[in-house]
């Protein structure tokens, strides 16, 4: 130790390669999920809003119950009576599946909320001058849904980085179970949850500028 430094800003110094890997590990995980949940979501959500009922009520439902369940719950389900059933999975993809999961029933929601939010006018102009169905959509309805879309799911980012920190109860080692196990090496608790604390809050602090720069953005644009 320096001469002059605090034992928890050494012990901060010392553990950092371990936690830097821990985070690296919940930024594996957050990209993860926010890639297969905004593919999914945008995919079902469009299904919700524009399919025929017999495809809509399905997807409401699994998107009601996924909404309504925990997500700690969500990930126990997913890591210990799953591969009950014969399908083998480890923590990580556990973890994944069930952020995925959760965060997909909120991504059909925005993309709902989204796409309604476009008169229904704006589809049928697109039909009168020769478009397909899925023409219009690409190029009427989801360019102009885009700038309704992307404040609330940049929120559902948010969620998503604070939700991973659950993934340590099953045993995988990101940022918040890099930071207890080097409590238990230091014994110094404080000053290791004010790091995760603040690593954690400069991750949604910038999110949530981003959310409220493009929200101020495209509201002038549509004034």
């Amino acid at each position: 130790m320096a001469v002059g430094m605090s034992p928890a800003l050494a012990a901060i110094l010392r553990s950092w390669p371990f936690l830097w890997r821990g985070l690296l590990v919940t930024l594996a995980v957050s990209g993860l999920v926010v890639a297969a949940s905004l593919v999914a979501g945008v995919v079902l959500g469009a299904a919700l809003t524009y399919g025929p009922r017999l495809l809509r009520l399905p997807i409401r439902i699994i998107a009601d119950i996924i909404r309504g369940v925990p997500i700690l719950v969500l990930i126990f389900f997913i890591y210990y009576v799953v591969p009950a059933s014969g399908l083998k999975l480890d923590g990580f993809s556990a973890a994944v599946t069930a952020l995925s999961l959760f965060s997909t029933a909120q991504v059909i929601e925005i993309t709902r909320g989204a796409c309604e939010s476009i008169h229904h006018g704006q589809l049928e102009a697109g039909r009168a001058i020769g478009l397909t169905f899925p023409q219009c959509l690409a190029w009427v309805v989801f360019p102009q849904a885009l700038r309704r879309f992307l404040p609330p799911w940049i929120n559902s980012v948010t969620d998503i980085v604070k939700g991973s920190a659950l993934v340590s109860l099953v045993g995988i080692v990101d940022l918040m179970l890099s930071i207890q196990q080097v409590i238990g090496r230091t014994y110094e608790p404080l000053p290791m949850y004010i790091v995760g604390a603040l690593i954690y809050f400069a991750i949604n602090f910038t999110l949530s500028s981003l959310s409220r720069t493009i929200e101020a953005r495209t509201s002038i644009r549509e004034v």
